[in-house]
């Protein structure tokens, strides 16, 4: 078996590509990658399902908002082929791109396209299809190998063909009926695409709600904005599946204990992803994994082994492209600079959901806040006491903020409608910087009649 050996090797190209500054240029770099080059968020993550919501988008509001308003406008369906083969049309070329970029343009570089598994210190062996396995050793390894989609075991076990997020946006053709398991945000997400291009959509939720993580307000809000478009099945479980080929799906589900069966043509899980620190046998380097299978880091994103970093989905559940990016950018100066070690900003990591309506949050909350002992004040303004909410005749979006009433600290921010993961913005910054929710208020002018007053508002209530 060869074996070569390196300063640096990289395990997974989603984040950890950018790990490679112009600091590596003269040094021996090892790229392992299984999949397609540029990682879940490229390929089969937030870039791919944002280029379907947006027509999606565009789609419902024809059907729902125009009429509503006064304009004329209908949906007469969607060109899926059309729609699909755009979206993959530019992303696979960016992914061919950059694998060429790295195993062609660079001659510091090599890639093996392969599965890594570690053998020992620093160690692996890569195996590659129709390949001699290959052992790679460096200096100094990051673990940037991400997470894969889980599915439950009663799915699993049935036998019957289902989809998650990595194939269903590459399917043939629109379903006719899609049944979602699970209601968190990938769920709520692509079954909304799907369902505002044409689909009926049913989506199974163990929970009582959609969006359980969210600030109940907010999770309330959805479920009933969801269950008004979709059949909707809250404290529901599967019994057992049966299919009667690729397109024909049978569920036995109890929902509050009450046994009934549902049938579709195409069935997506989105139950949640496990990271992959296991496949890579990260024991055999020395690299410790929690309970829930992340690998465990200092707050300089060290892992327990000498020499081995590790960033992004692999190391926490937030699993979110921009704490990946953040990651990866203190895992390059710390590469650098040894002497200066930089830690990733955590304190406030916000989050999407570009799902119909949006949702974005950041900070605690409100029984979290509470959880905490504090004197909090609480605010729920309408985005229909702006002018421009109004404007829109908008009667269901809010934004709610969670503060301390004594110290006029910014605890948490909750925002469901138009632009949520915009307005967000100015809050998330104003949290970072330390400003009370008074210097968020009154520190700037805000303009009028942006829906950006709806923030305005909110701030000065509290």
């Amino acid at each position: 078996m060869t074996h070569n050996h390196y300063d640096l090797m990289i395990i997974g190209t989603g984040s950890g590509n950018s790990v490679l500054t112009p600091f590596f240029d003269d040094k021996r770099v090892a790229i392992i990658e299984r999949d397609v080059f540029g990682g879940t968020c490229l390929n089969k993550g937030c870039i791919p399902s944002k280029m379907f919501i947006f027509p999606a988008e565009i789609a419902e509001h024809a059907e729902l908002t125009g009429p509503r308003l006064g304009v004329d406008t209908t949906f007469n369906g969607a060109d899926w082929p059309a729609i699909r083969d755009r979206v993959f049309g530019r992303i696979d070329p960016i992914a061919e791109g950059g694998r060429k970029y790295r195993s062609e343009e660079q001659d510091n570089v090599t890639v093996y396209p392969g599965s890594a598994r570690f053998v020992g210190d620093r160690t692996i062996t890569v195996t590659i299809p129709g390949q001699e396995d290959v052992m790679v050793s460096a200096d100094q390894v990051v673990l940037a190998a991400g997470a894969r989609v889980g599915a439950p075991e009663v799915v699993i076990d049935s036998g019957v063909p289902y989809h998650t997020s990595d194939s269903i946006m590459r399917v043939d053709k629109l379903p006719e009926h899609l049944i979602v398991l699970g209601g968190g945000y990938i769920g709520a997400e692509l079954g909304n695409a799907f369902g505002a291009l044409g689909s009926s959509v049913t989506i199974i939720n163990r929970s009582d709600r959609m969006l359980r993580q969210e600030d109940p307000d907010i999770s309330e809000r959805f479920t009933k904005a969801y269950a008004e478009k979709y059949n909707i099945l809250t404290n529901t479980v599967i019994e057992s599946l049966s299919s009667d080929g690729p397109d024909h799906i049978r569920l036995e589900l109890s929902i509050d204990g009450e046994p009934t069966t549902i049938e579709g043509d195409a069935f997506l899980v989105a139950t949640g992803r496990i990271p992959n620190g296991d496949e890579l046998n990260v024991a055999a380097t020395g690299v410790a994994l929690d309970d829930r299978g992340y690998v465990i880091t200092d707050q300089h994103l060290r892992t327990d082994a000498p020499g081995v970093w590790a960033l992004g989905d692999i190391t926490h559940s937030v699993q979110l492209k921009h704490t990946s990016n953040d990651d990866a950018r203190s895992v390059a100066h710390n590469l650098e600079h040894p002497n200066d070690l930089r830690s990733p900003d955590r304190r406030f990591i916000p989050h999407a959901v570009f799902g119909h309506p949006q949702v974005a949050s950041v900070g605690l909350t409100e029984p979290q806040a509470r959880a905490t002992g504090r004197n909090l004040s609480v605010i729920v303004q309408p985005y229909g006491a702006a002018a421009y909410g109004w404007a829109m005749e908008d009667t269901e979006s809010v934004c709610k903020l969670v503060a301390d009433a004594d110290t006029r600290e910014l605890l948490g921010a909750h925002l469901i409608g138009p632009q949520a993961s915009i307005l967000i913005q100015q809050l998330i910054q104003g949290m970072s910087f330390g400003l009370t929710v008074d210097q968020m208020a009154k520190g700037q002018l805000y303009i009028h009649p942006a829906l950006t007053e709806v923030v305005e508002q909110a701030l000065l209530e509290l």
